[in-house]
């Protein structure tokens, strides 16, 4: 039979066959667009989670910094909840802390406190202290590297048959070295012999350009950031002073401090 020969319920039927055709072609694309996005979404979060594993992993302060938001954050939630039920926060978190957890946590506080009283300047004595207990702090021996060169040393000093067996007071036998060139004494020049490595200078050098650092930014606070300035002060109580008496007095005393410059005061 022939298309023009159809009758109108075949052609409506085909119709309808196609529509319903071309609506599942259009669903298997948009079904087939999903799973593209899907997919791209998956490998992109796995990307990303890799990404922040592996910066997590080389930069530990900020681990540290997301573990304090966390506990920040934990800290404000119980006590949002534990002020909703009309109860006392510190006591009932003082429930968990056990005696030997609160006599630490007293004697840090105690420590902190000394520390913020230590801060002000009393004399040139505890300043210098204070640089050294910084320096202390900072200080990072490389024990590794220490242990190594002692075995080395040791070593060589009984290859070359320096090292002696000698009994102590208490029965205790030790090695001393006869020379003096790896247990040092007063007559001892071995020392002169060693030279340190790459990463020990450049870790003094470093070490002593930071000290320079703060004291030149100590200098230019007395100075109030100008370093040409005079420090006619020995504390900022005193600068204020000083301030309030230049702008009474300056008009008064420009000409005696200009003959003072010049050297031509009488």
């Amino acid at each position: 039979m022939s298309a023009q020969g159809s009758s109108p319920e075949v052609v409506q039927r085909d119709s309808e066959e196609d529509s319903t055709a071309a609506r599942a072609r259009q669903r298997q694309e948009r079904f087939k667009a999903l799973k593209a996005r899907a997919k791209s979404a998956a490998e992109r979060n796995l990307k990303e989670t890799a990404a922040e594993t592996q910066r997590l992993a080389t930069d530990p302060s900020l681990l540290s910094s997301l573990s304090r938001k966390h506990a920040f954050a934990s800290h404000n939630l119980l006590k949002a909840d534990t002020e909703a039920a009309g109860e006392d926060f510190e006591r009932k978190r003082a429930w968990d802390w056990t005696v030997d957890e609160s006599e630490k946590w007293d004697r840090r506080m105690e420590k902190k406190q000394r520390h913020r009283d230590d801060v002000a300047f009393q004399d040139y004595t505890q300043d210098a202290r204070k640089v050294y207990k910084r320096q202390m702090r900072e200080l990072q021996p490389d024990l590794e590297g220490y242990d190594k060169e002692k075995m080395a040393a040791i070593e060589k000093a009984a290859a070359n048959g320096d090292l002696e067996i000698v009994e102590t007071n208490e029965g205790e036998m030790i090695a001393v070295d006869k020379n003096g060139t790896f247990y040092s004494t007063a007559d001892t020049v071995g020392f002169t012999e060693s030279k340190p490595d790459r990463a020990a200078v450049d870790k003094l050098v470093a070490d002593l350009r930071k000290a320079e650092e703060v004291r030149l930014k100590k200098r230019r606070d007395r100075r109030g950031g100008d370093d040409d300035a005079d420090v006619t002060y020995i504390n900022e109580k005193n600068k204020q002073f000083n301030q309030k008496l230049a702008r009474f007095y300056n008009k008064y005393t420009t000409e005696i401090r200009d003959s003072f410059e010049r050297g031509t005061m009488i």
